[in-house]
């Protein structure tokens, strides 16, 4: 059985789409950052990184979404990674500068006392991250094939990872109409099963 911990306002739901891309069975288990559920010690016993998400398997507990996301791919679904070599790079390109970029620009809005201590440092923080998340939309929207999923006509892990991030724009009250591949991509992803099998769960917001 598996038992995924989550915040729908996180990049978690990434990993609930794709188990439910797969037809998989899991638990779903929310971990609240109103009551700071995440520093609680049960939560820090599964992940002692206090993060979501947190996928416990019959083997082991993983974190990290594109950790969770290779194990899923290498043991339930590998058409879910492109059979050729280069574009299955090209997927995990993608994939890493998500994880490293477009969701860090992201993160500069909320949680600035990860980089600083003083209140001016995570003002100024908040106040770029429109620009740098809006730079990483164009990055994206002019570099990614996006034909209509991120590596060429085949559906990959990177696509539901993408969907998420690029919905996490309208946080930072940008449009991601001005970008229309991206909102091609938004709009062709939100009409999938899987997507609306975790948003009726409550795992996707």
């Amino acid at each position: 059985m598996l038992t995924l911990h989550y915040n729908p306002l996180t990049v978690a739901p990434t990993i609930a789409i794709v188990l439910e891309e797969l037809g998989l069975d899991y638990t779903a288990v929310l971990v609240d950052f109103v009551t700071k559920a995440q520093a609680a010690p049960a939560h820090l016993a599964l992940n002692p990184k206090g993060r979501v998400p947190v996928l416990v398997t019959d083997a082991g507990v993983l974190t990290e979404t594109g950790a969770i996301l290779y194990w899923l791919a290498a043991v339930h679904g590998p058409h879910l990674v492109p059979a050729d070599a280069f574009q299955a790079a090209r997927m995990r390109e993608t994939m890493y500068y998500l994880a490293a970029t477009l969701h860090v620009n992201f993160a500069h809005a909320l949680r600035g006392a990860r980089w600083a201590d003083r209140q001016a440092s995570w003002d100024d923080m908040t106040a770029k991250a429109p620009e740098t998340f809006a730079a990483s939309l164009a990055y994206l929207e002019g570099h990614l094939d996006l034909a209509p999923f991120v590596v060429g006509d085949g559906y990959t892990l990177a696509d539901p990872w993408l969907f998420v991030l690029t919905a996490f724009a309208s946080r930072l009250k940008i449009d991601v109409a001005d970008y229309p591949k991206l909102a091609a991509h938004q709009a062709m992803m939100n009409d999938r099963a899987s997507v609306q099998a975790a948003r009726a769960k409550g795992v996707l917001a």
